[in-house]
This record gives C-alpha cells, structure tokens and sequence, in this order.
C-alpha cells in the first residue's frame, strides 16, 4: 500500500464506471447529491450509471429516488424494504454495480462527487484508490470516535489504511469479483479493503475534501450501529488469522 497525492486531474475518461451511494432517510440530500454526481459522472467516464440504494427510508426518500430514476436513464435504484444496515446497503450496490469500475460514496452529502476527478490518476498504479479526509468536517466526539475505530482496524485487522470509513473510494471490479463480504453495518468499509488487501491487491490513499452534514441526521454514532461493529470487528479480525494460518 502506498500514499499518493491529487494534484493532477486525468486526462483521459473511464472507459465505464458505476458509481453507487447508500441512503436511509437523506429526504433533504439525495436530489442534490444526485444532481451532483450526474453532473460529474459523464465527464470522468464514456458510459456509466449511477445507483441509489434505498435502505428502508421512512422519510419519503424512496418516492424521490423512484422519480429522479424514472427522469434520467442511468439512475437505478436497488431498494432495501426494511433497513438492514449501512454495510448490507453498500453490498446490494456492489452487487448491482456492472461496469469495469466503481466509485463508492453516501448519500449525505459530505463529499463533492466533483472530487472523483482527483482519483483518476492513481489507478495507473492501484486497483482501488481510497480517500482519506485530510481536514473532517465534524464535532470533535465523533472525530475522536473515528481515531480510535481506526486504530482497533489497523490493530486487528493489520490494514494500514488511515481512514477506513472514509466514504470516497475508486476501485476496479474486478479486485471484488468472487469476494464473500459478510458485514452488514459500519465494518462493511473495513472488511472491503481487508479482504482486497489480503489478495495482494494495491491500495493507494489520497487526501480529499470533507465537508459538514448541513441536512438530515447521522446515524452512525447510535449504539446499536457502533456495537454491532465491533462484533463484527472481532469476527472478521479472527477469520482473516485463520485464512492466513491454512494459508
């Protein structure tokens, strides 16, 4: 795994890219970050389309994703009809997703789609090209919960990766392809990179921008979500010792 730096957009487009994001009750956000990401998406890629997962929203997110899909061909939604949790979303996305790369983000608009364009150049030598916020845009709590949740990753894990939840991540299908992710909440972004790295697949990291959620609630910190993500921490930390030990 290695560092990169952003300062030169690409040149070239992707040949195809599906770019998927996750929501679950994001009514104030999902139109405009739509509209973001259509606005950005044709410029990096010559064909692409764009998934919206719905994971059980309440809040009347599911009535506008079924129209802004019904308004523009390359938006498909994959919906979810109870919520199963962030990582089960990001799962059913990757699964949905068809062409030879893919962007992963969310759907609360805390990341400029428009940033997409600083990745680009890293996958001349990367199979998956991660963000890793180089200022967060958060209260101090949850920064601080962050900076320990990625230490207990790196620890147990050995993933040498700075911000594994850092939700801007660029990578070729093809280092997912046969993968058997398990996490249906907040590990997901973990156990993605740990199993892509455990295939010897190159991981570049590369600063991008993070702004402040200006709409709707985060649910991340609610303990439900942070509990079920250390169970599945230690679960996943003991499968992927016992895969290198049969090794």
């Amino acid at each position: 795994m290695t560092s990169g730096t952003a300062s030169d957009p690409a040149s070239a487009r992707l040949p195809s890219l599906s770019a998927c994001f996750p929501v679950h009750d994001e009514a104030e956000n999902v139109v405009p970050m739509t509209e973001a990401m259509l606005r950005v998406l044709p410029t990096v890629a010559a064909r692409w389309e764009l998934i919206v997962v719905d994971d059980g929203s309440r809040d009347g997110t599911a009535a506008l994703v079924d129209r802004l899909a019904r308004e523009h061909a390359n938006v498909r939604v994959v919906r979810h009809e109870r919520n199963r949790g962030y990582g089960a979303a990001v799962r059913s996305g990757l699964a949905a997703c068809r062409h030879d790369y893919v962007f992963l983000t969310d759907g609360d608009r805390q990341f400029d789609p428009a940033d997409l364009v600083a990745l680009l150049p890293h996958l001349a030598h990367a199979d998956v090209v991660v963000g890793y916020r180089e200022t967060r845009a958060d209260p101090l709590p949850r920064r601080l919960n962050t900076a320990g949740w990625n230490f207990l990753v790196r620890t147990l894990l050995r993933l040498p990766v700075r911000d594994v939840n850092c939700a801007f991540k660029l990578l070729r299908r093809d280092a997912t392809a046969g993968l058997t992710l398990r996490s249906d909440g907040a590990l997901l972004p973990a156990e993605l990179l740990a199993r892509v790295a455990q295939r010897g697949r190159r991981i570049v990291e590369v600063p991008v921008r993070h702004h402040p959620r200006v709409a709707g609630i985060p649910s991340g910190g609610r303990p439900g979500v942070v509990l079920r993500a250390f169970g599945e921490l230690v679960r996943l930390g003991r499968e992927l010792r016992s895969d290198t030990t049969e090794r």
